[in-house]
Formats: structure tokens, sequence, C-alpha cells
């Protein structure tokens, strides 16, 4: 068979595709005014102050349970270039790592969380936070917040997409992307985001799927990918020692503690909305994951001397029809979109709301201030990183699931147990370990072991001893 494929591709697109690509932006631009709209026609009792911080942020807790699950669902897959240059260069590895390890969580979420966190009826994860174990828990994990939903990843994925087509340097494509993606996010807020994810999810939904179809249709199915691929990409370690494969497996837990989920949890209607949202959405992301994998798979047996990062955008432009590609290319696009504006209302939140003095809660101003800041200090991060999106996740993500899942996690178990200065404790304790152990030099065996891992022992010894000190102290 002749793979006429090559890592030029631009002058493929032709009218047709770009119609359809800005087709979808324009459809996007329209669900984020109608959903304006909608807002504007309230009564006049809803329009006092109070509810109109809470609509901005949590949509007036009306999410019901489609616009859950397409925004949901939306806003996990905004590190699409991440995932698929995993998938390119150890394959299945991919799917375990980024996958099952996250449905797990997922599940965990879904059937032992919605429920706890319902009675508290919090705005946010750090808010939840204080109602658990009290104000100076609340603080810290507005700072772990704050940093966990940076959204470098996303904005590095955006700057790629634009460098990938007008040149230039990542930085220049970041910083055009994410001032697009401000703009949008502080005129409607949250409402803007669950409205412009449900064109996004579809989008992206029928991009990838359509990736994976015209590529069996065209070479075939396992059989193909067996032949030209290595066999190390059939394995579920990827080249990877068993623990650094399971690394990826307590960073993935770190949803339990993801402001995201809680925030589509809080804004849901009700409990039951939130769990039946959650399992379909983990059907759904399965699915996409499967698509995912194995286009970036079908990318390297067809192109493997095409850069890893962008080796998928490559492929499927070249092995689509005109129009098809425009539609993926706008998939593509609403992956990050659907994601970046997400993390930036989330991070500008922490910022305006939950580090903020109580007397300047609620302004919108600082609100939309916040998300200025953190868009440009996601650029500049994402510049630091030198665009490495892998890098990223777990450099955050170890932070996350070490130093501040655990004790939420026992919060939820052993609920009223875990004070407020033990939270404290622990947590730091965890974040002086990992800190220390990414930037020392180890002595043999110790360089295997992962500062992920001994910031769990770390968390967790932090609160035994302190639980044992007032044990103590109650004593006495």
């Amino acid at each position: 068979m002749d793979l006429n494929f090559s890592t030029e591709y631009k002058s493929i697109l032709n009218s047709l595709d770009w119609f359809v690509f800005f087709l979808v932006l324009i459809l996007t631009i329209a669900s984020v005014i109608y959903g304006q709209s909608i807002k504007k026609r309230r009564t006049s009792r809803e329009t006092d102050a109070d509810y109109a911080f809470l609509d901005l942020l949590l949509m007036g807790r009306k999410l019901t349970l489609p616009l859950f699950v397409a925004t949901l669902v939306a806003t996990w897959y905004g590190g699409i270039f991440g995932v698929t240059k995993i998938a390119f260069e150890q394959g299945i590895f991919n799917f375990i790592t980024q996958g099952v390890f996250w449905y797990i969580s997922y599940l965990i979420f879904a059937f032992f969380i919605t429920a706890k966190v319902a009675k508290y009826k919090a705005v946010t994860l750090p808010d939840l936070v204080g109602k658990m174990f009290g104000p100076g828990s609340a603080r810290l994990s507005a700072v772990f917040n704050f940093f966990n939903v940076l959204p470098i990843a996303y904005v590095i994925s955006l700057g790629l997409l634009i460098q990938t087509f007008l040149g230039g340097e990542i930085w220049h494509g970041m910083l055009l992307g994410v001032s697009i993606v401000i703009f949008y996010t502080m005129y409607g807020g949250f409402r803007a985001i669950v409205f412009s994810d449900i064109i996004q999810f579809f989008v992206m939904c029928i991009g990838v799927f359509l990736v994976l179809v015209f590529s069996v249709s065209t070479f075939g199915g396992l059989g193909f990918l067996k032949a030209n691929l290595p066999s190390g990409h059939f394995s579920v370690t990827g080249g990877e020692g068993i623990l650094t494969t399971l690394v990826w497996g307590f960073i993935a837990l770190s949803t339990l503690v993801d402001p995201n989920f809680y925030q589509r949890v809080f804004a849901a209607k009700n409990t039951r909305t939130a769990k039946k949202g959650i399992i379909v959405s983990t059907v759904i992301w399965i699915l996409f994951d499967i698509c995912t994998t194995s286009g970036a798979m079908y990318a390297r047996a067809v192109i493997p001397e095409a850069a890893s990062e962008n080796a998928y955008l490559i492929y499927a432009l070249q092995i689509l029809p005109a129009g098809v590609r425009g539609l993926v290319l706008a998939g593509i696009l609403a992956t990050i979109l659907s994601t970046l504006d997400s993390y930036l209302f989330i991070a500008g939140t922490t910022l305006s709301y939950d580090l903020m003095p109580k007397k300047f809660k609620g302004k919108i101003y600082l609100h939309n201030t916040g998300i200025i800041l953190v868009g440009l200090l996601a650029v500049f991060l994402g510049i630091m990183f030198e665009g490495d999106i892998k890098n990223v996740w777990k450099t955050l993500g170890s932070y996350s699931a070490s130093c501040l899942l655990l004790p939420v996690v026992y919060g939820y178990i052993f609920p009223g147990k875990i004070k407020d200065k033990q939270f404290i404790f622990a947590s730091l304790l965890g974040v002086i370990t990992v800190s220390v152990w990414r930037n020392v030099n180890l002595p043999g065996f110790w360089q295997n072991i992962d500062a992920l891992y001994m910031g769990i022992i770390s968390t967790s010894s932090g609160l035994i001893l302190y639980g044992l000190y007032l044990k103590l102290k109650f004593k006495h």
C-alpha cells in the first residue's frame, strides 16, 4: 500500500475546510449569546447582587443533565496534543495512564463523593474544604487550587495549534489564543462556558470519531497497526516501570480534588443529576480515548517521522476528505478551548473569591481582573515549561495528588476527625517533601522513587503525627 503521507500538509486545506471551520466558530459564539439572552429574561427577583454572582460562578445551580454532560466532557480534553503525543510515542500506555486510571476516579467521585458534598452547599472547592476543616484549610486549599487549575497545558496546546497555521513563536500563539478566550469568558461567566461547551462537545466527539473511521477504512484495523508499530506500543506500561506507571494512577485520583469537577457538581440541579451525569460522561470519555489513542497510533504507523506533539493533527488533515478536515480542525480547537476557558474561569474565581478578604468577595470586576492575570501567568509559565505538556501535568498533578487529595479523602471517610491545623500541617509537610525530592540529587535506589510517593507518605504521616499530638495534648 502506498502511504503517501508527509509532514507537509498546510496546502491541503481548501476554502470548504475553512468555511466549515469558521462556521463552527460562529455557532459557538452564537451559543454564548443565546445563553446570555436566557439570563436577561430572568425575573427581577433573580437579579440582585448575590444571585448575579452565584449565576456568574454556578449558573444559579440550575445545570440540567444534558448541559452537565456536555460541559463536563468538553472540559476534560483540552490537552489533546498531550494525550496524542503520549499515544504516538508509547501507544496504549496513553489509554491506561490517561484513560483507565481516570475512569476509576470518575466513578469513585460519582458513587461516593457527590452525595457527601451536597450537604455543604459550597460555592467552590476551597469553600467546601473550609466548611469541612476550617478557615486555615480553606486558604491553603485555595493556593493548591490556584496552581492546580493554572491552564498551562491548554495554553501550550492552543499555542501549538495557532503556531502550526500562522507560524511564528509558540508564545505568540499562546498570547493570541488566550486573549480571545479571556474575552468571551469575561462576557458570560460560567453560563458562557456551558453554552459554548454544547457546540464544542458535539464537534470534538464527531471529529475524533471520523479520524478513526477513515483510518480503519483506509489502512485496515489492528493487523495494520501491529505490522507498522513497535511492539512496545502494545504494552500497558509503554516501556516505563510499574511504579512510574502507577504514578499516573495517583495523579488521576486528583480528580477527587479537581475544582472543575466540583464546580459542575455544585452547579447541578441536584445530586442525582450530578451522579448520573458523571456516569454518562465516563462512558463518553472511554469512547473518546479509544478514538484519540488509536488515531495517534495510526499517525505513528503512517508518518513516524512527524513531530510527536502535532503528529495527530498532521495525520488527521491528510486522512480526511474536504469539508470534514475543517470539522476535525474545529473539533481539535474545540477540545482546547472548552478546557482552557473553564480553567481560566476557575483560577480567576480562586483569586477573586477564595483568596480575597471577605469584604471583596463577590465583586465581578475583581473576578474579571483575576481571569486576565491568570491568562498572562499561564502564558509565562507555558514558556517556562518550554511547551512540554506531559511535564506540566506530572509536576502540578504530583502536588495535588500527594498534598491535597489525602487530607480531603480522609475528611470524607472520617468526618469531623481532622482539625484545621492538622490539615495545614500535613499538607505543608507534603509540599516540602515533594519540592525537596524533585530538586535534590538522590543516590542510587532513591532516584527510582517518584516524588509523588514520598509526598503521599509524608502527608499521611503528618496527619497521623498531628493526630497523636492532639490526643496527648487532650490527655494532659
